[in-house]
């Protein structure tokens, strides 16, 4: 890919995929996938490394959803294959969006490919028993517990925002194919991990089974980013900037903390389950890696400021 700059790990959020207020379908997110890669462009640009990890919540959500609709007509999808499929739709959204911005920046040399990738799970994890992952659409309070009477789906509100489906949100533990993208590193952008990759547990006979649940992409892309050598793991989500007091009289926006200043706030309840403590608790897992390793969180649009030192927030080891 030329000289390189540094390797980045960057996880994109639901904005960065689909617009919340459009409609839902492939083709709006193809259009709001194009501009997200017109921004992921202008870091590659800068002779920046990157590998994508994205989420699947909502998407992940409705193939669920039409799947059970139609059980009378076809048999209903397990959680696991939903999962494999919203890692090629999304990917092939996101490959065809970047193979058109690197042919316009000059780099079309850089091959794009998404990699179905799954990902070990322990089958002890706590994570089971009280499930906590968003999926699918929005709801308000009435169609939530509608919803939950008729079906026992787990519904919560989600950050202010709604309510949603929630499955079990298990920890990632290893990726299967981290060897594969590790060879791809030097020659080619790698979409990777998609959804938080897809969730497997390993049996007695040493093969693997997929399970019902969500992995939580931020702390996908942390571990891909530790695998790799990454020198940056980059979050991006809807906000500038992590803020104590968030959407309060009292917001304060945060450029810089240590881990033992987030663990400090984390402790005083200042980022909402599901929403930015993932987020953050991923970023500190990452600066605990190595004095030189950082994790940005910031939003799509002020990626490459943030890079530059010029906005977002900043996680360090100290």
């Amino acid at each position: 890919m030329g000289e390189c700059k540094g390797r980045i790990v960057i996880a994109l959020g639901g904005n960065a995929l689909q617009d919340s207020k459009g409609p839902a379908t492939a083709e709006a997110q193809l259009e709001v996938v194009k501009k997200t890669c017109s921004f992921i462009g202008e870091i590659v640009k800068q002779d920046y490394e990157i590998a994508i990890v994205h989420g699947n919540g909502p998407q992940v959500g409705r193939m669920v959803l039409a799947s059970e609709a139609a059980k009378n007509v076809t048999p209903a999808l397990p959680f696991d294959v939903c999962g494999a499929m919203s890692q090629g739709y999304i990917g092939y959204h996101i490959q065809q969006a970047m193979r058109e911005i690197l042919r316009e920046i000059g780099k079309g040399y850089i091959p794009v490919v998404t990699l179905v990738t799954q990902m070990v799970v322990d089958k002890n994890d706590p994570g089971f028993a009280a499930p906590s992952k968003p999926i699918g659409p929005f709801y308000n309070a009435e169609e939530a517990q509608s919803i939950a009477a008729e079906t026992g789906y787990v519904m919560k509100e989600d950050a202010g925002r709604g309510w949603r489906r929630v499955v079990a949100s298990p920890l990632p533990a290893r990726i299967i194919e981290v060897g594969s993208i590790r060879r791809l590193w030097d020659t080619t952008i790698v979409i990777a991990c998609g959804g938080g990759g897809i969730p497997v547990i390993e049996l007695d006979d040493g093969n693997i089974e997929g399970v019902a649940a969500v992995i939580d992409k931020d702390f996908a892309a942390e571990l891909l980013a530790e695998e790799v050598s990454a020198d940056t793991l980059m979050i991006l989500t809807e906000v500038e900037k992590v803020c104590l007091n968030y959407n309060k009289p009292n917001q304060q926006a945060i450029d810089h903390m240590t881990l033992e200043e987030a663990e400090a706030y984390i402790a005083k309840g200042h980022f909402a389950p599901g929403s930015m403590l993932p987020k953050v608790q991923a970023g500190m897992k990452f600066a605990k890696s190595g004095h030189a390793k950082k994790a940005i969180i910031t939003s799509l649009y002020k990626a490459v400021d943030a890079l530059e030192g010029k906005t977002g927030t900043v996680i360090t080891l100290e």
